[in-house]
């Protein structure tokens, strides 16, 4: 079978920098690139311990150097050099404890420990010393994951201020297609949009369309299969308990505190608060509309994720947003508020939440399971952290306003929020705003000549199932042979993404 690969290109070799992680994609993309296009492959390496030797010792990718992230991270007890980052601070325009305090191992949701300031600071000042040696080969572009933690999305930052170009990944708007770029939150051809001629699709037209290619269906079926079979997490809990060399707690500041009895303990007490928390759900929250009130929809994001912790990083407390937004509503409007369905696999809520939620006189809080389409079916206004809600909702002719940088406030419907004190003034101007289908189509090709057809979450739940027990665990072993097989097993798709990265640095070089 003939791969969709581009020509070989007879110049002189880039330097390509890759950031590889547990999810692998880049690995696997590195291996299939280097047959293809003439350059020269680095790697960043952020995984645990076990899977460290196959990384070390493999031969699949001919790498010039490797640096393992985590070696460059001991010793953060020692006291920081705080002329030298806030020095970084100033150079590249980055806003370190932004990225620190919305990390989720610094505050809020560790379990296991708790980080003293100069330790924060210390592992800050390694990481930028760090990525700062690295980036001394000059890459001529960086490919990796859309960052999901501080240290990634620093890195980011620092290409960025460097005039790297940084090529991601993400989820499309459209369900089962993803984005290549290296602009956060913005389509690389966003300058055509108004050169776009309509294919003068109605509504209804465009709404089915959307719902055949819904993002949440997509990540309803990760959900479903996300950690979900019994017989892989029982593997994976023998492996784990009863492998008696547990490095990773002294090596990865992410695993401090994760002892094995205490993660146990974690467990038990995680599987108590899941079961609680859903009876408390489901005899209490709304799962009928009333009759015929007017409301503006809020569906509540998935905490502990991107969305919040970067894309919305002042906004990250959603019980204080929607307290900001119920004070904001014209009096003849109440808030509809669902709990986000994937809240599941976060052992949802605690319990004094949703209660403070309902005890808002104006707010009505709804069960995770009700379908979401009602809510745009009735509703006179979405307001979205900066999900794909807002996008979901023109089709549906309802205006949104989003609190982050979205690629889908281009249409003339979407509000883009930069401070709260707006919230009364702009929901009150939203709720006049029409959708323009004509306008609405248009995106919707631009999104589709941006999208190649690459489902990102269907890859990630092959690696789980592959390698980590189904998602259950991610410091195993690597074996050759296995890694060998799965690189086969997936080369068709492997090879279609490899040959979307290859045309993407060919248009940035061209450029």
């Amino acid at each position: 079978q003939e791969f969709l690969y581009t020509q070989n290109v007879k110049s002189m070799a880039d330097k390509i920098l890759f950031w590889i992680d547990a999810v692998l994609f880049h690995y696997c993309l590195a291996y299939y690139l280097q047959k293809q296009y003439q350059s020269d492959l680095y790697a960043v390496i952020d995984i645990t311990n076990k899977p460290k030797n196959f990384f070390k010792e493999q031969k699949f990718v001919n790498f010039k150097k490797t640096w393992f992230y985590h070696d460059y991270l001991q010793n953060i007890d020692t006291k920081p050099d705080l002329d030298y980052v806030s020095k970084i601070e100033k150079q590249y325009g980055i806003n370190l404890w932004k990225l620190a305090i919305n990390e989720r191992l610094f505050y809020r949701f560790n379990n296991f420990y708790n980080f003293k300031e100069n330790e924060i600071l210390s592992i800050l000042e390694k990481e930028c010393r760090f990525f700062e040696n690295i980036l001394e080969i000059k890459p001529d572009f960086v490919i990796g994951e859309r960052p999901q933690m501080h240290h990634s999305q620093l890195f980011y930052e620092i290409c960025k201020a460097k005039g790297i170009k940084f090529i991601t990944i993400v989820q499309s708007r459209v369900g089962y297609k993803s984005i290549l770029g290296h602009k956060d939150n913005e389509l690389d051809s966003i300058k055509t949009f108004d050169e776009i001629k309509p294919t003068n699709r109605n509504f209804e037209q465009l709404r089915e369309y959307i719902s055949s290619h819904t993002v949440s269906k997509q990540l309803e079926d990760y959900k479903q299969k996300f950690a979900a079979s019994k017989f892989e997490k029982i593997k994976a809990a023998g492996t784990f308990l009863f492998n008696f060399d547990n490095p990773n707690m002294d090596t990865h500041y992410s695993y401090f505190g994760r002892s094995k009895s205490r993660v146990l303990l974690d467990s038990i007490n995680s599987t108590l608060k899941k079961s609680s928390r859903q009876k408390y759900i489901n005899k209490n929250l709304k799962a009928d509309f009333p009759a015929s009130e007017k409301f503006v929809y809020f569906p509540l994001g998935l905490d502990e994720e991107r969305n919040l912790l970067i894309s919305t990083p002042f906004y990250t407390n959603q019980m204080e947003t929607i307290r900001h937004i119920a004070k904001s509503l014209p009096i003849d409007y109440k808030l509809y508020v669902k709990e986000h369905p994937s809240m599941s696999i976060r052992d949802w809520r605690p319990i004094p939440e949703y209660k403070e939620l309902m005890c808002i006189p104006n707010v009505r809080l709804f069960h995770p399971s009700m379908e979401t389409s009602q809510f745009y079916e009735n509703c006179s206004l979405v307001i979205s952290t900066g999900g794909t809600s807002g996008f979901e909702a023109a089709f549906y002719q309802k205006p949104s306003i989003v609190f982050g940088d979205v690629n889908y406030s281009i249409l003339s419907s979407v509000h883009k929020i930069n401070s709260v004190q707006e919230l009364p003034e702009a929901i009150r101007l939203s709720l006049t705003k029409k959708v323009s289908p004509e306008e609405l189509d248009r995106f919707l090709i631009l999104l589709e000549q941006n999208s190649v057809d690459f489902d990102w979450y269907g890859f990630i739940t092959k690696i789980h199932d592959y390698f980590y027990y189904g998602g259950n665990l991610v410091d195993v072993e690597i074996t050759f042979d296995k890694m060998k097989n799965f690189l086969e097993k997936n080369k068709d798709s492997l090879a279609k993404i490899t040959d979307a990265h290859i045309k993407k640095i060919q248009q940035y070089k061209s450029n």
